[in-house]
């Protein structure tokens, strides 16, 4: 997930603003699963049907024969038919439920049942959004994402809703709003994970009675509106600045600490001071390759003699 955010633009040459591009899917080779057998299984059947009809009726060749030749094929055509692997179709007897036939080779009694619905039970992926979501600090943002789903009961996706893929999308999108609503805009980045198994479980307790199941859902973009990014990217940099400021206090305290104890150990000890002049005085000349002057105090302590017998 991505927060889009702007710098603070400088005041000279200040470059024109382009509007952001809205989220897109990504454009691939189609992979799609044709359904060109079925339709040459069906132009077969007529086929057959009409010449066997023609056949018969060829001794008494009239009008009327080529006209119940393709009477006699189009209804072998619609009686005998097939479905492919991944599709279940609901069959109708006089209007009521009779059976999920598929697939494979299948026949439908004519004028007495049809295929009402044709339900594809693959794992179907569907992009929606959430246009102008107000977070729970009142902030608009526009949200992406996509859905995973499957349908495992092809009885329930035909008789329990009316048009199960818009009723999952719809359901999506209403869920995405209410999960929006309860975050702030600063936790929504943090929080796209959760967001999506709240989404997945929510989604999929509504959609277990339409006999589908919710397998993931995930936010792809969420963006922020022109507007607010300068506000946003303003607050971040004063936040960098307020953590930075307190760092430099505390490290400025525990050093302030640590002179005061070694001012202590000074106080109790001359020779530990005598000792730290010495040094600071010796790191002096070694960096600067000069001469050093120093007074006569600091002179007497770099007699070692004197140190070591005390005095």
């Amino acid at each position: 997930m991505k927060l889009s955010l702007r710098g603070e633009d400088k005041k000279a040459n200040r470059p024109a603003r382009t509007p952001r591009p809205k989220a897109t899917a990504v454009e691939m080779e189609p992979n799609e699963a044709t359904r060109a057998g079925v339709y040459l299984f069906a132009l077969a059947v007529f086929a057959i049907g009409f010449a066997a009809a023609f056949a018969i009726t060829l001794p008494w060749m009239s009008a009327a024969t080529a006209v119940l030749s393709v009477a006699v094929g189009a209804l072998a055509a619609a009686c005998v038919r097939v479905a492919p692997q991944w599709e279940r179709v609901a069959v109708l007897r006089f209007g009521r439920f009779h059976r999920i036939a598929g697939p494979g080779l299948y026949a439908v009694a004519p004028f007495v049942e049809y295929a009402a619905m044709h339900v594809d039970q693959r794992t179907m992926t569907s992009s929606f959004s959430a246009e102008a979501a107000l977070t729970a600090d009142l902030v608009p943002v526009d949200v992406d994402a996509i859905i995973f789903w499957v349908v495992w009961d092809a009885k329930k996706a035909c008789l329990e809703v009316e048009n199960y893929p818009r009723a999952v999308l719809w359901s999506a999108q209403t869920a995405m709003r209410d999960a929006i609503g309860q975050v702030n805009l600063a936790e929504l980045s943090l929080r796209r994970k959760q967001i999506d198994r709240e989404l997945q479980q929510v989604l999929g307790e509504r959609c277990e009675q339409w006999g589908i199941t919710v397998m993931s859902v995930e936010i792809r973009d969420i963006a922020v509106p022109e507007e607010l990014q300068d506000a946003l990217s303003k607050e971040a940099q004063a936040e960098r600045e307020r953590n930075a400021r307190t760092i430099l206090a505390e490290v400025e305290k525990d050093i302030s600490e640590m002179f005061v104890e070694a001012a202590e150990v000074y106080d109790r000890n001359p020779k530990a001071l005598q000792l730290r002049a010495m040094n600071l005085a010796y790191e002096g000349a070694r960096e600067g390759k000069g001469v050093l002057l120093a007074p006569s105090a600091l002179a007497d302590g770099f007699d070692v003699e004197k140190l070591l017998r005390g005095e």
